[in-house]
């Protein structure tokens, strides 16, 4: 630093300013710097730094799996929104075990800063005690005073999507349900329920499966098989992937026979066959908000908050008024 600060005829001070991304360095004289350091192949030291600030500008993310597109996406959006501000992200997943505590030590040990909890490990986290030290946001739960929350609006998007299909004629509207202990399944069947009470129309027994296409698939068969089903909202884009091609498969036509909207608004959702209406969620400002409430709490102590984001009916070519 010192020889950075020399090259650029600065005090030390205004080097490590230029370094931290203050904002109080005139522009003039954080190009000079910038250009000293590039110079002299100068780089912060990120454990000297964390020994000064007693911060490692590192944060965790926890969730049960990074298999399902769902928690991948998240993991790049909050990757990207963590470097965006100088942060590294370390990852522990929980696999079957569910070992939240044992995920938290790991966290702790390894001196993150705080952590975020994705969806299914939302409802292990609330369970657990998290360490003094770690500072938490979970992207996905009902209110909770202990940590900051980020999340969809699931209820709100599933009665967009019921009252979709309801609107377009159809009787009834059956569901293919996500896992029973995932928070964000479990809002969107609520407001799937929420739209058919509203319209006056009884509930069916849902299909229940695991995000996957697998048990779109199995789900589709079972759902295929009965003559009365003119329309299905799937919990998620997967599972309503496997559920077109096993009604498909049946002899079923998307939609002229059965109309499905899955969830997510996944990137390869407007090139299924046929395109897929459904539900967005915007997994980029989930992230970029999960980071940002996050790192306000890390560096300026703000309070825990509480956070809804919108989910939008996205209307496509699997959805159309029921055969008469």
């Amino acid at each position: 630093m010192a020889d950075v600060a020399a090259r650029a005829g600065v005090s030390g001070q205004t080097v490590s300013r230029v370094a931290n991304g203050s904002p109080h360095v005139e522009d003039r004289t954080r190009l000079r710097v910038e250009r000293a350091m590039a110079e002299l192949g100068y780089r912060p030291h990120r454990a000297a730094r964390a020994l000064r600030t007693g911060r490692t500008q590192t944060i965790g993310l926890v969730a049960t799996t990074l298999a399902t597109v769902g928690n991948s996406r998240m993991l790049q959006a909050v990757a990207d929104a963590a470097a965006a501000r100088g942060y590294a992200v370390v990852v522990v997943t929980l696999g079957g075990a569910g070992d939240i505590a044992g995920a938290f030590e790991r966290l702790r040990e390894q001196g993150v800063d705080g952590a975020i909890v994705l969806n299914e490990a939302t409802e292990l986290a609330r369970t657990v005690a998290a360490p003094d030290a770690l500072r938490l946001v979970i992207v996905d739960s009902p209110p909770d005073a202990r940590f900051g929350i980020v999340e969809t609006d699931h209820a709100g998007g599933a009665r967009a999507a019921t009252r979709h299909l309801l609107g377009l004629g159809h009787a009834s509207v059956h569901h293919l349900a996500g896992p029973v202990h995932a928070f964000a399944a479990n809002e969107r069947e609520r407001g799937w329920r929420a739209a058919l009470e509203d319209a006056g129309v009884s509930a069916p027994a849902p299909l229940r499966g695991d995000w996957s296409a697998a048990s779109g698939y199995a789900a589709g068969a079972v759902l295929a098989a009965e003559a009365a089903v003119t329309a299905v909202f799937a919990a998620n884009d997967q599972m309503a992937l496997g559920l077109l091609r096993a009604l498909a498969d049946a002899g079923r036509r998307i939609p002229e026979d059965i109309s499905v909207v899955g969830f997510d608004d996944l990137a390869d959702a407007a090139d299924y066959r046929p395109p897929l209406t459904t539900v967005r969620q915007d997994f980029d400002a989930l992230g970029e908000r999960a980071v940002a409430a996050l790192v306000a709490g890390i560096e300026e102590g703000v309070p825990r908050r509480f956070e809804t984001l919108p989910a939008e009916l996205i209307v496509r070519a699997s959805t159309a008024p029921p055969a008469r």
